[in-house]
């Protein structure tokens, strides 16, 4: 065999390293390129399905209407329902506020209502009559005169002796009537009313400006109750 010359040996080396460069370059750009396709193929991975999934519903368009129906339905039948309920809960609080509201007029109302009865029985409905008599300038009656209370128990007794408590009450009875104070009435005569039961008194304030004639009834268990006050223009007549 025959020695090979340096200077091709060179050559021959200097291409074989060019050749396994160029190879190794082609293996990278491989790498590198299959390294970005499965990069990209994971990346873009996610969003397959739903591609798939649009082409299943674009070809199939009946089954979506028919799902779409009943969505709607689904949707529809609940806001019916929620409405429904939202309008019975309205209805039932409506419902319960006006019978609340009912109750509550009608509760003040009987307050008012008795109220004014009491206040009518308290105050009183005062008459005020003409009187052919010549030593009266008008009679009155009171709706509110109430017996004054006893203390006497057992069959009633009516007495003129000045002193009982019968006597007492009749002067109690007359002050009641009249308004004036006990203190300051004079009692000119108390005298029987025309019955064991019934009794008149004459009365006038101290001073004689203003003068009563009064009229009792017993009530039995609730002592002497005015019926009726004549007023008086003088005290110059025959008791």
């Amino acid at each position: 065999m025959s020695e090979q010359k340096p200077e091709f040996s060179r050559v021959r080396r200097k291409r074989q390293n060019s050749k396994a460069n160029k190879m190794l370059n082609w293996m990278i750009a491989i790498v590198v390129l299959l390294i970005v396709l499965v990069g990209v193929k994971i990346i873009t991975g996610g969003n397959a399905p739903d591609d798939n999934q649009a082409a299943v519903i674009d070809d199939s368009p009946e089954e979506n209407t028919v799902l779409d129906d009943q969505d709607g339905l689904a949707e529809s039948d609940s806001g019916e329902t929620d409405d429904g309920d939202e309008e019975t809960a309205d209805n039932q609080e409506e419902g319960s506020d006006t019978a609340e509201g009912t109750v509550k007029d009608e509760s003040e109302d009987g307050e008012q209502d008795a109220e004014s009865s009491k206040d009518e029985k308290h105050e009183g409905t005062v008459t005020y009559s003409a009187s052919e008599d010549a030593v009266v300038d008008e009679t009155m009656t009171n709706t509110s005169w109430e017996p004054i209370g006893t203390s006497q128990t057992g069959n009633h007794v009516s007495r003129y002796d000045g002193s009982s408590a019968d006597w007492k009450e009749k002067q109690k009875a007359l002050a009641y009537a009249t308004g004036v104070p006990e203190s300051d009435l004079i009692f000119w005569k108390i005298k029987n009313g025309g019955s064991p039961q019934k009794s008149i008194g004459i009365v006038s304030t101290k001073d004689k400006s203003k003068k009563y004639r009064v009229y009792l009834e017993w009530v039995d268990g609730e002592g002497w109750k005015p019926t009726q006050m004549d007023i008086l223009n003088t005290l110059d007549f025959n008791y």
